[in-house]
This record gives structure tokens, C-alpha cells and sequence, in this order.
């Protein structure tokens, strides 16, 4: 199924198609009026954090100049519009700021690099086919199951990202196609992310703005959860089904020439110590994320732990290791920058001071609105600045402070708040161009965006249909 509006649609190259928009953010900065709302620091579950001060916006006033429009000319209490030298320092600066996770991809790139020559992932594959070859659905099931876990539990995301090229041969070796492969982990992610039921970078932070008891409400997120996935894994098996009666049926014409062949590898005791191995310095490491606020670089450095264990215990030589780790990283090159890329857009936005500008205006229409409706335009409002602001944490900081207030005003409670911004900001990640997810693995398993947009849509309708009652039922029973 896909929609007639995207058939013929085409998306340019990852990176051009993220330079126009933050070409044109830059152009909107002369277009929206500028503002800003006053922030404070205050400790949300036990970090300090800058939040937006409820009622404190102030218009801003522009300063336009020729120099300003070439090379920037800030003046001292007024917002200057992007000129042609913010613009192109937007993408460098976008990715200073992401240098955490950008090099976090390249050392896990690495480290599977390293795995991979020692044949543990060839290995494992074709154990997995030899167990589950005549079951790939139940296969399927397992993999989309204990990833949703991962996104909904711990908010994994960018964990995933390496294991793209990995999905990808399994769904090749089950009859799919590269869709296939890489929807079984990013929706999976995704909507286990946007199910949050104890994800500290988007539950616990805005709980916490909330004021909240954490990981509270927890029984209806868990079954949202499972409604979710349900939806989701019923809809991809429906495409792989498709795909695999009829290979034609995929949306991708060369879906085969990005496919690399493997050769038969036989699981082996050394194998298994391996990946065990990886299993428990993996766990090890998000147990560490979540209690000891561990963060990319720490997790960077307990990946290549796992990368020197796995050499030493397969037995490769050390110029086989670095070899392989280079080549593994060399393969998260797009991956990789996308996330500088994307960064560059709220880079822009915030020079120009309009990004308060966007979220004022939209939360003043909430004010005096029904119930049920007011909770849907939460909705709406989480998911399209998402676009603007995709960092679940960040998008939280800044507008729970505002939801809060809002929520008490109009009798809606603050978890059902809460739960409007968990749906408004994971779902969107499947669809918004300013996902470094998102690129990031498309570009991995060369999926072209439009190709995306085609597959992913009406499952989105369904996940938005399925949020919109879920928020309702949770106004209606006074959801705490």
C-alpha cells in the first residue's frame, strides 16, 4: 500500500536536501518575528538543566544591515537575522555540537567492523536462518520485540544505527528487501521510543519539568506499547509478505545491488564467547547510561572495550583489527554526518531567535480549548516542532514548562501532558528529514527519502490515529 500523493515525489541527496532547509530557516529569520523567553536553571532528576520560564516572552527586535546580510553584524539586545556567513558556518558549527555522536557512530562502526572479521556476525546470521529460516515472521516478531524494548526502556536510537547493514543481510537472506532490513529496526526503535516507558531522555526529563514521580502511569504507556507494535509489526510482515510473493511488489528497483554476499560461516564455539561477550559488556553499558550518566563518549569507550575483547578472543592479527576498523568506519561516513547536517537547522533557528517565536505562537492557540481537542493540539504542536527541535531531551526542556501551565489551566492532567509529548516526539521521528536516525539509516541502506516517505505513511496514520485515542481515553479518565 502506499499513498498516490508520493509516487512520483523525488528527494535530492541526504545533504543537499538538509542544506536547502537550513537555507531556508535561514531565510524565515528575516521573515519571523524574533523572541525569546527567559530560561532558569533548576535540577531535574538530579541534572541541571535550563528551562523556559512560563509567561516571559518577549518580542525581540531585528537588526538588518548590509553587513549583517553578509558577514553578520550582532548588535546588543536585538536578533540578527542569518546571513550567508551563519548560513554556511551553520553545518560546521551543527556538527561541533554533535561531535559527541558523531564520533560515537565511527567508533561503533569500528567495533562492528572488528566483529565482523572475525565472523561472528556472519555466523550468527546464518544461525539465526538455520533456527528461524522457515519462520521468517516469528524471526521478525523477535528482532522488532527486543528492539521496542530497547527504544521504550532505556530510549536507544542511535545504539541501532551500526546495526543497520547487519538487518540488512538478514532481510536478504528471508526474501525481503532493504526496506525490509532496516524497518525492522528503526520502527521498531522508534515507536518503542515514542511508547516511552521508563526512557530517561524523554519520560524522566519531562516527568521531572512535571513534577512528576518518575516512571509513573507506567500501565497505560505499557499498553500503548503494545498496541503500537502490534500495529507496526502487522504492517511490515503485510509489506515483506507482498515482497516476497512478488519481488516487483518492492518500492526499491535495485534492491539487490547494495546487498553484499557472505559466505557460509559456521557458528563456533569462539564465535559464541564473542558474542557473549558483547551481550554482557553491551548490557553493562546501558545499565551505565541509565543509572551513572554515562553518556556518548563513555558509551564510545565501552564499544571499543568490546572491539579489542572480540580481537583478542577471534584471534586476529592487530593489523587485521585496525584494518577492519577503519573499513568499518569508513562505511558510517554518511551516517555519521547526517547528524552535523541536521544540527545545522536548529543551529540557524536559534541565531535568528525565532524558534521561541514558533513555540509562542503555538501555544497560545491552546489557551481556552477543549479538552480532548487542546490534548490533540498538543499533539499536533510536540510533533511538528519535532521537526525543529528532534532531540527528544531538548524538545522536553523546552516545552513541557509551557504544557505544564497550560494542562492545569485547562483540567488536563500533567501526566496525559507528558504522554502528548512522548507521542508528538517519537512517532515524527519516522517521517521528519531532521532525524539523524532517520538519514542516518536510510543513507546506510540506501532507501532514497521519497521511497521512504511511500512505505512509511500509512502506517504513520495509523500510529497517529492510535495516539489521538489514546490521548482522548486518557483525558477522560483523569489519567495520573
Amino acid at each position: 500500500m502506499s499513498l498516490p500523493f508520493f509516487k512520483d515525489f523525488k528527494v535530492p541527496h541526504v545533504f543537499t536536501l538538509l542544506t536547502g532547509i537550513i537555507f531556508l530557516c535561514s531565510l524565515f529569520t528575516y521573515l519571523i518575528p524574533s523572541g525569546q523567553f527567559q530560561r532558569e536553571t533548576k535540577d531535574v532528576n538530579g541534572k541541571k538543566m535550563e528551562l523556559v520560564v512560563p509567561d516571559s516572552y518577549q518580542n525581540i527586535e531585528k537588526h538588518i544591515s548590509p553587513k549583517g546580510v553578509l558577514l553578520g553584524d550582532r548588535v546588543e539586545g536585538k536578533a540578527t537575522p542569518v546571513g550567508l556567513h551563519g548560513f554556511l558556518t551553520a553545518i560546521p558549527r551543527g556538527m561541533k555540537q554533535s561531535a559527541g555522536i558523531i564520533f560515537f557512530i565511527f567508533i561503533v562502526g569500528g567495533v562492528l567492523g572488528i566483529l565482523q572479521a572475525t565472523g561472528v556476525v556472519t555466523g550468527f546470521i546464518h544461525l539465526l536462518l538455520e533456527y528461524f529460516g522457515n519462520s521468517p515472521k516469528l524471526l521478525t516478531i523477535a528482532i522488532m520485540m527486543a528492539v521496542a524494548i530497547g527504544g521504550s526502556t532505556l530510549g536507544m536510537g542511535e545504539e541501532f544505527i551500526p546495526l543497520v547493514p547487519i538487518f540488512l543481510l538478514v532481510s536478504d537472506r528471508m526474501g525481503y528487501d532493504r526496506i525490509y532490513g532496516m524497518a525492522m529496526v528503526i520502527l521498531a526503535a522508534q515507536v518503542g521510543f515514542a511508547s516511552a516507558t521508563t526512557n530517561p531522555f524523554t519520560l524522566g526529563v519531562a516527568q521531572g519539568i512535571a513534577q512528576l514521580p518518575l516512571n509513573s502511569g507506567w500501565l497505560l504507556r505499557v499498553i500503548f506499547l503494545l498496541v503500537s507494535i502490534t500495529i507496526t509489526i502487522i504492517y511490515l510482515l503485510r509489506y515483506g509478505a507482498r515482497v516476497k510473493a512478488n519481488p516487483q511488489s518492492s518500492l526499491l528497483e535495485d534492491n539487490h545491488l547494495a546487498v553484499q554476499e557472505i559466505e557460509k560461516e559456521t557458528f563456533t564455539t569462539r564465535h559464541a564467547w564473542i558474542l557473549g561477550m558483547g551481550v554482557v559488556l553491551f548490557g553493562g553499558i546501558l545499565y551505565a547510561t541509565a543509572t551513572m550518566g554515562w553518556w556518548m563518549a563513555d558509551m564510545a569507550g565501552g564499544f571499543l572495550l568490546i572491539g579489542i575483547l572480540a580481537a583478542v578472543i577471534g584471534k586476529i592479527s592487530a593489523r587485521e583489527a585496525t584494518q577492519a576498523f577503519v573499513k568499518g568506519m569508513e562505511e558510517m561516513v554518511v551516517a555519521a554526518l547526517v547528524v552535523g547536517f541536521a544540527k545545522g537547522i536548529q543551529v540557524v533557528l536559534s541565531d535568528g531567535m525565532i524558534l521561541d517565536t514558533v513555540i509562542y505562537a503555538a501555544t497560545s492557540i491552546l489557551d481556552g480549548v477543549p479538552r480532548i481537542i487542546a490534548v490533540q493540539g498538543m499533539f499536533i504542536f510536540q510533533t511538528c516542532l519535532n521537526f525543529l527541535i528532534p532531540s527528544g531531551s531538548g524538545q522536553a526542556m523546552v516545552t513541557m514548562p509551557l504544557m505544564v501551565p497550560i494542562s492545569d489551566v485547562l483540567g488536563i492532567t500533567r501526566q496525559t501532558a507528558v504522554f502528548a509529548f512522548q507521542c508528538g516526539d517519537g512517532f515524527s521521528n519516522l517521517i521528519i528529514p531532521t532525524s539523524s536516525i532517520l538519514m542516518s539509516m536510510l543513507g546506510l541502506a540506501r532507501v532514497p527519502f521519497e521511497k521512504w516517505l511511500r512505505f512509511i505513511m500509512p502506517l504513520m496514520v495509523q500510529l497517529w490515529i492510535a495516539s489521538g485515542v489514546f490521548l482522548a481515553i486518557a483525558v477522560l479518565v483523569g489519567y495520573s
